[in-house]
């Protein structure tokens, strides 16, 4: 038997640092970011003031927000050859459930 023919741990298993920074993005980080991105786009509606600088960064993040939710999310989950529908399910479990609790959270902050 020769040292050739052994293999490692992590050749014995293909791709698990790959699962393993896909599923950290889809549970934690995405989360994370929709949750405070939810936070920031309600109050910005929320205040009222309505300024370009504002506007254009609400803007830049609701469009980051989507490109992280589809390429990252979504894509990634088709990538696993999961069906469309259980991909819809990840995007939201993961962006659009985390969105909406922020958008709530700031609503009860403004409403108190």
């Amino acid at each position: 038997m020769n040292s050739s023919s052994q293999s490692s741990p992590a050749e014995a298993r293909p791709g698990w640092r790959h699962a393993f920074f896909s599923d950290s993005v889809r549970f934690v980080l995405a989360p994370v970011i929709l949750l405070l991105s939810g936070l920031f786009t309600a109050n910005f509606v929320i205040s009222g003031s309505f300024t370009w600088p504002g506007t254009s960064r609400t803007l830049a993040l609701t469009l980051t927000v989507l490109i992280l939710s589809r390429e990252f999310v979504y894509k990634e989950q088709l990538s696993r050859n999961e069906s469309p529908g259980r991909a819809w399910s990840a995007v939201l479990y993961s962006c659009v459930l985390p969105y909406v609790i922020g958008v709530l959270v700031m609503v009860a902050l403004w409403a108190l």
